[in-house]
Parts: C-alpha cells; structure tokens; sequence
C-alpha cells in the first residue's frame, strides 16, 4: 500500500471524527486499537454509542473497496462512512456516504452474488475472490444499488447517540 493511500486513509478518519464533534459529539479514532472501528462515537453524556469503519475514496473514481468483513452485519449501532477526500490540490470538499452495517452487508452480498452469476467480458464464469466494492454515484451496482441516499446521512448516527 502507498504512502498516499495510508495518510489519505489516516486523513478521512480524523475528517469524521471531526465532523461528528462539530455536531456535538465525543468521536474518538482508535489508531487501529479496535476491530472493525476506526472511529468510536457517543453522546456527551457516554450513554449511546456507535461504532464506524471508514472506507477512502477519490472523488471522481468508479468504487470504493470495503473488503470481505463489508458482508457482515455487525449490528444496529455499526455503520460504514465511505469518506471521499480529494487529491490536495483540489478544489473540491470532502464527500460522506453514512451506511448502516444491515444495508451494506445486505447489498454486498447480493452485488456479489450478481458478479458470480454474470460472465466476464469474453463470456467466462467469473472466479469467487475476496474483493468487495461500492459502486460511487453517479454508477450504481450490479444489483441496482445506488447509494446517493446516503449522501451526508449523519441523522442515521445522529438517531443512535440521542440520550
């Protein structure tokens, strides 16, 4: 992996975490001290919690990868921020798709599935692998999902932390 791809990592991680403070919250970013969360937020009072896995994108690229666990339901407090940062040099701001784990794992599995049955573009069955992504607006997936709904969706966390 690329020095850039890291610190654009590490950035989008801060960048959320952020975010969620200036909403008046408590985000922490675990420095990789967690399984399965890069940030961990609550309310004020430390009595909701929920935890978030952030996936980096460029803006303008076709997918962003979020790996096999994306498959997973993690659970009702669990969501994945698919945090687009642009290249320095931009003009462009960031770019957040705020996912409950039950509707990535949900449409992961199914575009998956999709891809399996579909031939490759000389007609051959495709071979099972681990590569998991999420097709970025405007594209939608193999299966028809189209996350736009989810654009800047911090109400969905916002629900969970209320006291």
């Amino acid at each position: 992996m690329g020095k850039e791809k890291i610190t654009r990592g590490n950035a989008s991680q801060f960048f959320v975490a952020g975010e969620l403070c200036r909403r008046g919250y408590s985000a922490v970013v675990t420095l990789g001290n967690t399984p399965n969360t890069d940030v961990l937020c609550s309310n004020i009072e430390g009595t909701k919690f929920v935890h978030i896995q952030v996936k980096t994108f460029v803006p303008g690229n076709r997918t962003c990868s979020v790996g096999m666990k994306a498959e997973k339901d993690f659970g009702d407090n669990f969501f994945w921020v698919l945090a687009g940062i642009p290249e320095p040099d931009s003009k462009s701001g960031n770019e957040y798709y705020i996912i409950p784990s039950s509707e990535m794992s949900k449409n992961i599995r199914r575009g998956h599935q999709a891809w399996l049955e579909s031939l490759g573009k000389k007609g051959q069955k495709h071979n099972d692998n681990a590569v998991r992504a999420v097709d970025l607006p405007p594209r939608k997936s193999n299966s028809g999902w189209d996350i736009s709904e989810y654009r800047d969706r911090w109400d969905l966390l916002e629900q969970k932390l209320k006291a």
